[in-house]
């Protein structure tokens, strides 16, 4: 149960680093030495793998599984 929490809190976090990069691409937009977008680029990469590295370890340790109908026959 953690584990889908951390994975959704992260998700969260994707969206709002996603958000906020809109935000300062929109606002900076005349500034050419403003990095706050590249900046938010980069927490959202960092986001997006920690969130990926947690399900691929939910995956394997057996905490996640799939309900899906194309997995029915594993």
């Amino acid at each position: 149960m953690w584990l889908k929490i951390i994975i959704l809190l992260l998700f969260a976090g994707v969206l709002l680093s996603l958000s906020s990069g809109l935000r300062f691409l929109l606002k900076d937009a005349g500034v050419p030495e403003s990095k706050r977008t590249l900046y938010a680029l980069g927490i959202r990469i960092l986001l997006a793998t920690v969130m990926m590295l947690c399900v691929f370890y939910g995956f394997y340790s057996g905490i996640l599984s799939s309900t899906a109908p194309w997995d029915a026959s594993l």
